[in-house]
């Protein structure tokens, strides 16, 4: 009992830590030491600090993280997203709020390249609201339609916070990869008929664009295609079996930045500034790994997610209830921290749960099914009141227009979300699909 008490008492000083804003990675670092020091003595985290860094990051799955990351580097850098939203405004932007679908589409787009919720939200965000304020949008339209936009960044493979999800749970990352592309395309389109029904309902909101000639069209979708090249040969040779993520993640990096080459855009200063911006965000990144290792360590010390796990499994509530209380979890988790802080530090707790419930599935197929929603609900987090950050981020761009205006914006797609997540859990098949296809 005593070392229950301590493993929950490091918890609430965790988060504790998160809300007077202590990065994430040095809040679970410190209580996980401190944990570990006070149920198992100094001598043992000395052991840990010795060979736990090099146990952590060895692991060759992760090293496709810096590849992508860095693939998303370059593309942001050498107006990737430009092209996207050109091309998508080319096709969808003479319809009544046809460049807000666009806007979603060169999110969709650019995600599937970058592989992360807040930059796809931040790089969008200053390509396309200029074009929807000039065309009149509405502020609560224009905004909420890029902050819920840009997590379609966290879904659409290749992702990263896919990748360390499929690293904790032990599943095959080209299956995650597969399981997550029905419903990342599915939430694409439940944003464009969320646009179309809210442009139906208000009109003024969401006017016509220009006209575009046919050639014109014909020329931005050309300028587009080495983009859908480069993602399909990436995510299809993963599909195929030609390449494992982590070739397949640096043979894209590659290509991207050939591409910026070729057009004049890949400077030296460029590429220096994406190495640079990779090696933080990888640095970020692995140190928050090593930080929820400690934490898992610790609270594993204590019989924490051991203790939820018992205190749910014998409450003798359905299993759907218990994945919706699960979710809920999630979503208020995503109101205080980002997606793969969320992802490592419920992960733990929640999945000694699931595999104690019968969903009428297989381990390895739960292990696919939660991932994929748990992500969705990571998305949903994203754009939650009173602190979703893909809020924060559009309105640091959109200065002049009310947060209220925007959290007014995402809620029509924060209620197509829940739609979405509705039908995924209803019917697993959605998700198990293509990963079944592929075996």
């Amino acid at each position: 009992m005593d070392s229950l008490v301590i493993g929950f008492g490091g918890l609430g000083v965790m988060l504790l830590l998160i809300a007077i804003r202590v990065p994430i990675a040095y809040s679970m670092i410190v209580v996980g030491l401190g944990g570990i020091a006070l149920l198992s003595g100094p001598g043992i985290v000395m052991s840990q600090l010795k060979d736990l860094a090099y146990a952590q990051f060895s692991i060759y799955d992760l090293s496709v993280v810096p590849m992508f990351v860095l693939m998303g580097n370059f593309a942001t850098r050498i107006g990737l997203s430009r092209d996207l939203f050109a091309a998508a405004n080319a096709w969808l932007g003479q319809l009544r709020g046809g460049v807000a679908m666009a806007a979603i589409a060169a999110c969709a787009g650019f995600g599937a390249v970058c592989g992360s919720s807040l930059a796809t939200a931040s790089t969008m965000g200053q390509v396309a609201l200029p074009e929807l304020r000039r065309l009149k949008y509405s502020p609560a339209l224009a905004t909420g339609t890029v902050a819920a936009g840009g997590t379609l960044g966290i879904l659409i493979p290749p992702s990263v916070v896919l990748v360390v999800y499929a690293i904790i749970v032990e599943a095959n990352i080209v299956t995650m990869f597969a399981a997550a592309l029905i419903p990342g395309l599915l939430a694409v389109l439940l944003f464009m008929i969320t646009i179309a029904i809210y442009v139906t309902v208000w009109p003024e909101s969401g006017p016509a664009g220009a006209k575009i000639s046919g050639a014109e069209r014909r020329r931005l979708t050309i300028a587009v295609l080495p983009v859908l090249g480069v993602f399909s040969l990436v995510i299809g040779g993963i599909y195929v079996g030609a390449f494992n993520p982590t070739p397949a993640a640096a043979v894209g990096a590659f290509l991207v930045a050939l591409y910026g080459l070729a057009r004049g855009q890949m400077t030296v200063n460029v590429f220096i500034e994406a190495l640079l911006d990779t090696a933080k965000t990888t640095g970020m990144i692995y140190l928050i790994l090593l930080g929820a290792e400690l934490l898992k360590i610790f609270l594993a010390r204590g019989g924490v997610p051991q203790a939820a796990a018992d205190a749910m499994l014998s409450s003798g509530l359905p299993p759907y209830v218990i994945l919706g209380l699960l979710l809920i979890a999630l979503i208020i988790l995503g109101c205080l921290m980002d997606s793969l802080s969320m992802i490592l530090l419920a992960i733990p707790f929640f999945w000694p749960v699931l595999i104690g419930l019968d969903f009428g599935m297989d381990e390895e197929s739960l292990k696919i099914w939660f991932g994929v929603i748990a992500l969705i609900v990571v998305e949903l987090g994203l754009i939650t009141p009173p602190v979703g950050l893909n809020v924060f981020i559009i309105n640091a761009i959109a200065r002049d227009v009310p947060m209220s205006e925007t959290f007014k914006g995402v809620m029509p797609f924060f209620c197509s979300e829940i739609v979405r997540i509705v039908l995924l859990v209803s019917f697993p098949g959605i998700i198990l699909f293509l990963p079944r296809l592929l075996s």
